[in-house]
């Protein structure tokens, strides 16, 4: 089986086993998704949910923020991580929103990365959930999934290797909704503890097998949990816990 095929084969699965994959993060405009996206840097969308309401209340507007200081902005946010550093970022970009952007985010990687606290993977963010464009962010969630499942090969050692590889395999059009199929799956199945996939093994087993990635099948009986356990591309990894159900 030929790349490509494999990668057909996994989206025909996600297609079916999550129709429906989009951001958990809280917003109701470009400019709040801007502001959470920042917020949730090495921090749970969870916490940022629980934090952006009053922050998204009483600084409704880029002009609103802009105006403010980032002693002020830590008292909203200071139990995310690098509530001081977040601060400064979110006052920052406000202010050149405002300043150079006439107080509109803007779509482009190139606009984006330009705002203080803004990096590529939060850009491509933007770009795939408020512009619906072919943008694939990687975090730990991506990264992790699309080397677990064989999607890129191990020398894709950082995220920017890894979304260029994916790039070139996943179809333009539904690239927005295959980056929170992989965030998704990621943060509740393929968890980085465990190395559970969730993918049910009748189902996923024959794709690896076609591709020539699994050299040895076996089952066995984990600790707590009935896996299914195979080597693909010589790590020993779990395809499917039934307590994942």
């Amino acid at each position: 089986m030929k790349k490509q095929e494999l990668y057909n084969k996994v989206i025909a699965y996600f297609q079916e086993a999550m129709p429906v994959a989009e951001t958990e993060l809280h917003y109701n405009n470009p400019f709040e998704l801007l502001i959470a996206v920042i917020l949730s840097a090495q921090c749970t969308d969870k916490r940022v949910n629980m934090i952006t309401p009053p922050l998204y209340r009483d600084f409704p507007t880029p002009e609103a923020l802009a105006a403010s200081t980032p002693e002020v902005i830590y008292e909203y946010i200071r139990s995310v991580s690098y509530p001081n550093n977040k601060a400064k970022h979110l006052v920052g970009m406000a202010q050149m929103l405002v300043k150079d952007f006439h107080s509109e985010v803007p779509g482009t990687l190139e606009e984006l990365v330009k705002l203080p606290g803004v990096g590529r993977k939060t850009a491509n963010v933007i770009q795939s959930v408020v512009f619906n464009k072919a943008a694939m962010a990687v975090d730990t969630h991506v990264f992790r999934v699309s080397h677990r499942i064989g999607l890129v090969p191990q020398t894709c050692t950082t995220p920017l290797a890894t979304e260029k590889y994916l790039m070139k395999y996943i179809p333009k059009e539904i690239v927005p909704t295959a980056h929170h199929w992989l965030i998704l799956h990621g943060r509740y199945v393929c968890v980085a503890r465990t190395e559970m996939f969730g993918m049910r093994v009748e189902r996923i087993v024959p794709v690896f097998v076609e591709a020539g990635f699994i050299n040895k099948f076996s089952f066995h009986r984990m600790q707590n949990a009935h896996a299914a356990a195979i080597t693909v591309q010589h790590q020993h990894v779990i395809l499917y816990d039934d307590s994942c159900e």
